[in-house]
């Protein structure tokens, strides 16, 4: 076995591994990080993802031991002082939440995305959620929830750093608006 520390959402954990133990079955079943979820248990699913040192990993391809000394983040780890994290919110107000079992990893996958590039584009989230399957919701209410975070930011990011006769007449783009009928697709486009 293995002594090591883990850093799981500003936390350190004092703990005893054997070599083989992935960071996906540590953070479950030894440390109660339920949120990550053992699913394929070979990098294919993306339910298990979490934010190690900032980028998004699948937890079941990385031994636990791998990870002592870095940042671990999972999607508990979003909310602070009991606040839901401004993803968390979207997620529920576009109805991106069906089962939640992808919900956690895919979490960490947007947040990973809005960190780097805190206005990708519809293209650029769907290739950064890729990683990340989901059976129920079709995928357009997730890439609409990540736009309605990004745009919230962006918002309140215009807000900060004007004065209060700048902030008459600003518009902030709605990429997420759809010039249809409004409608989304099921398909997964």
């Amino acid at each position: 076995m293995l002594n090591i520390v883990l850093n799981v959402n500003g936390t350190n954990y004092d703990i005893s591994v054997a070599p083989s133990d992935t960071l996906a079955r540590v953070l479950r079943e030894k440390l109660g990080f339920t949120e990550v979820k053992n699913g394929c248990e070979n990098g294919e699913c993306g339910s298990c993802t979490v934010l190690l040192d900032g980028k998004a990993i699948v937890s079941c391809l990385m031994l636990a031991a791998k990870a002592a000394g870095r940042e671990i983040m999972t999607s508990r780890g979003l909310a602070k002082a009991g606040k839901l994290h401004v993803l968390q919110e979207k997620f529920t107000e576009q109805d991106a939440i069906q089962c939640g079992y992808c919900t956690p990893g895919m979490l960490m996958s947007a947040k990973a995305l809005l960190d780097t590039n805190p206005h990708p584009t519809e293209e650029e989230i769907r290739m950064a959620i890729s990683g990340n399957l989901c059976r129920c919701t079709g995928y357009q209410q997730i890439v609409d929830a990540i736009e309605a975070t990004a745009r919230q930011r962006l918002l309140a990011c215009a807000l900060l750093s004007q004065t209060p006769a700048q902030d008459r007449g600003t518009k902030i783009p709605d990429r997420g608006a759809r010039e249809s009928d409004g409608r989304r697709s099921s398909n997964g486009d």
